[in-house]
Formats: structure tokens, C-alpha cells, sequence
């Protein structure tokens, strides 16, 4: 079996302390595949209802058992005829028809209209038989129980809905991978569907480490600091509706990391941890994630963000024994716990779920000051985008980035994106930036 280290190695610009943030990306890609492979149906599927399908990953296609709409219907309020009835004009423009009685959403018609006849219709309901065009009640003059328009402004079959236009019977009506929205709810319910199948949801333990962590509510001591990383990591997963297994505040030493790891691996399909990884860490942590696992690569040229371990661990004996899951050992700097995981780690748990690739949405913006940036590194800089009168975007960082500023996340609505080639950035120079918006 191929592993991690062994893959990575045979990545291009493969740097194990150094890598490009494009290459750490592409690594991950190759591991983090769709759990159930090798698993029954039963052990990584199940059926929900609609109520509890929301954001859930779909398992299977969803196939239209009908067709939608069911039958031909009318696009507007108006009167339904023949569009034959437009060559019996004799040349003149005005078209005359008398009113044979009203369809309503629900109600149809109870006959066939004759050729100089129509029906009065209603947004949705069905086309009389015999009929195939709608004129809206606007283009109408109406007198008494009959109308008369001027039949050059239509076209035959104007103003109607086929039966089977949106979706046909038999056809896909959502894909295996897809993320179900409320938009898919109300469409599955179109179609009569009451439960689906989805994706099990995946298992994620995390947890902080570090002696100077407290938790909310204890009492800081000189040195120590509240764990606010635990807190950002919950919504993050919670957000992409995986299932957060909270492990709390791992200390620094050899016996307490080592037992959490274990146990980590043994209840979760991905482990992430926020510390601990950086230089200057006890040589145990190195030590004991060799000997738990294979690690592909420790550190990643981004800022913030550079201490970043990934790998596979197993809670036997030996690497290859017992249960296994892909970690991630993010950076113990909020700020770099949050970019880490949405450009590194948030893809993977993505793609373990089962749901089809779902880039991160990049926009040009135009940079409203001068930017320093030195080349070898990506960085993701917190940035304030906003639109110009001209529907242009432009963008302003936040102020000071320091990878300990917690704050400048909550000020920003956007990262901005500094590519690793990139150097300093000139006032009117246009960036990628990637908006908050429906992501924290």
C-alpha cells in the first residue's frame, strides 16, 4: 500500500518543511476519497425524509418519477384557443372568440372548446383539449362573452408549458454527490418523493493542545489563555454538517496526546488537532505521530499557516493496525486554525462525504492600498470588499494580520488571495479575493 509520504513524495516542488499551497492541496486531494468503498450500503448510507434531507449528501441519483409538470398548462392569466383559429382571420389582423367557460389551477375545463371558442385560464391550470396557445388577458378586449385581440402578436403554442418541460419522466432529477439546498427540497417534493438517500454523515474529532489552554468559564492564571480554537473548529464542521466529535484540551506531554490520538482514530473518520506542530514543540509530538502514522508533510509555504501537519494514523500497535483516519495538525494561531481549514482541509471532508467538488467561489477585486507581499508563499490576507457605484469590487485589508488577530476575522467579509509567485501588491492592482458569505 502506497503511503502519504511515499505519494507525496512524487508531487512536483515536493518540499516536506516548505510545501506550495497548490501541492499540499493536491496531496490531500489524492487521500481524502469518499468512505464506502469498501463498507456496505448499510454502514455509509441511509434514508431520511425530506425535513431532515436539508444539506445532507446525496447518495444515489434522485430519478424523476413523473413528468414535470404533469400535464400542458398555462403559463399566464389569460384566454387558451387554437392557434388554427388564426388562419380563419380572412387577412384581417383582429381575431374574435367567444368565451366558452373558465380553467382554474385545479379546476379544468369539462369539454373540448370549438375552433371559434376559447377559455378563460389561469396561471397553471390545464390547457383545454384542442387548445395549444394563450393570449394574456392584457393584449384582450373583452365584451360581454366575447374577446378580440390582434392575433399578429402571438406565435402558435405562445404562452404554454409542455408537460414534461422542467423534467421529464426517467430522467435525473439530482445527482449522487450533490448537497441538497432548499431550492432540492421543494423540487424533490414536486415530484412526490418523501425520503432519499444520503451520504453518513462524517465522523471528525478534534481537539486543542497546549498547558496554557483554559476552557470558557475557568479562571486564567498568568500565561494561560482561553481555547478559542475548539469553538471556531465546531462551527466550521458543524457548517459543513459533518458529525463534530469534541475531545477538549489535550495537555503537552507524551502519554496525553498519544491516548487521545488512539482514541481519536478509533470513533472518527478524520482527526484535527490545533497545536502542536510548530518548531520549537516537545520532540515527542514528531516522534509520536512516526510512530502512529505516516505523515506526508509538516509544513506549507502559507500565511498564515505554515505549521501544518497531514497524514493518515491508525490505533493499533503498528501504522497499517486497527482503525484508521486521515489528521490534519493545524497551526495553534486562531487565525491560522480558520485559513487552513478552509484552503486546506474543508475540500477533503467534502470529498470523505461524498459530495462532488465544490470550489471555493474567487472574485477580482480591485486593492485600494499597497499590499506587501513577498514571493514563495501564498497568503491569505483579511480583507473588506465592497462594490463601487459601478458594480466593481474593491478591497482594503483589515489592518494588522498577525495570525493571533482574531478579530481582523470577524471585521473581514473576505480573504484575500496572494498567490504564491505573487510579490507586492500596487494601489489599483487587482486580487482574488474569496467572500465570507455563505462560508463562516
Amino acid at each position: 500500500m502506497t503511503t502519504p509520504k511515499q505519494f507525496s513524495s512524487c508531487v512536483a516542488h515536493y518540499d516536506p518543511n516548505a510545501l506550495p499551497v497548490s501541492a499540499a492541496q493536491e496531496i490531500v486531494r489524492q487521500w481524502a476519497v469518499p468512505r464506502g468503498r469498501n463498507d456496505s450500503d448499510d454502514a455509509c448510507l441511509e434514508r431520511v425524509s425530506l425535513f431532515d434531507a436539508l444539506d445532507r449528501v446525496l447518495a444515489e441519483d434522485v430519478v424523476s418519477p413523473i413528468d414535470v409538470p404533469l400535464h400542458d398548462n398555462s403559463a399566464m392569466d389569460g384566454y387558451a384557443f387554437a392557434s388554427a383559429s388564426i388562419g380563419t382571420r380572412d387577412g384581417a389582423s383582429e381575431l374574435t372568440l367567444s368565451v366558452a367557460g373558465t380553467a382554474l389551477a385545479g379546476q379544468p375545463f369539462p369539454g373540448t372548446p370549438l375552433a371559434t371558442q376559447c377559455v378563460r385560464i389561469m396561471t397553471g391550470a390545464l390547457i383545454p383539449p384542442g387548445c395549444d396557445t394563450v393570449v394574456p388577458q392584457e393584449l384582450v378586449t373583452r365584451e360581454g362573452d366575447a374577446i378580440r385581440f390582434d392575433a399578429r402578436t402571438l406565435e402558435p403554442g405562445a404562452n404554454r408549458r409542455l408537460a414534461g418541460e422542467d423534467l421529464a419522466c426517467g430522467e435525473p432529477a439530482l445527482r449522487a454527490g450533490r448537497i441538497v439546498r432548499a431550492s432540492d427540497l421543494g423540487l424533490l417534493a414536486s415530484l412526490g418523493i418523501a425520503q432519499v438517500a444520503v451520504r453518513r454523515r462524517l465522523r471528525v474529532a478534534f481537539f486543542s493542545t497546549g498547558d496554557e489552554l483554559r476552557s470558557v468559564g475557568e479562571t486564567l492564571t498568568p500565561g494561560s489563555v482561553y481555547d478559542s480554537n475548539r469553538y471556531t473548529l465546531y462551527a466550521m464542521l458543524r457548517r459543513l454538517n459533518v458529525e463534530p466529535v469534541d475531545l477538549g484540551i489535550v495537555r503537552d506531554d507524551r502519554a496525553s496526546l498519544e491516548k487521545a490520538l488512539r482514541a481519536a482514530t478509533e470513533q472518527a473518520d478524520v482527526v484535527i488537532s490545533s497545536g502542536g506542530v510548530s518548531v520549537g514543540d516537545a520532540d515527542f509530538t514528531r516522534e509520536l505521530m512516526n510512530s502512529l502514522g505516516d505523515v506526508a508533510f509538516w509544513k506549507i509555504a502559507m500565511r498564515p499557516g505554515r505549521p501544518l501537519a497531514f497524514g493518515r494514523l491508525w490505533s493499533g500497535p503498528r501504522p497499517g493496525d486497527g482503525e484508521s483516519a486521515l489528521f490534519f495538525g493545524l497551526p495553534g494561531n486562531p487565525v491560522a486554525v480558520m485559513a487552513t481549514f478552509y484552503f486546506i482541509v474543508r475540500e477533503a471532508l467534502l470529498a470523505m462525504s461524498g459530495a462532488a467538488r465544490h470550489a471555493l467561489p474567487v472574485i477580482g477585486a480591485v486593492s485600494t492600498q499597497p499590499i506587501r507581499k513577498r514571493a514563495g508563499r501564498t497568503e491569505f490576507q483579511r480583507g473588506i470588499a465592497s462594490l463601487d457605484a459601478n458594480g466593481r469590487w474593491s478591497v482594503v485589508t483589515t489592518g494588522p494580520q498577525g495570525s493571533g488577530v482574531l478579530s481582523s476575522m470577524s471585521e473581514a467579509n473576505c480573504f484575500i488571495v496572494l498567490t504564491h509567485e505573487t510579490g507586492d501588491i500596487d494601489a489599483g492592482d487587482t486580487v482574488d479575493i474569496v467572500p465570507f458569505d455563505g462560508l463562516i
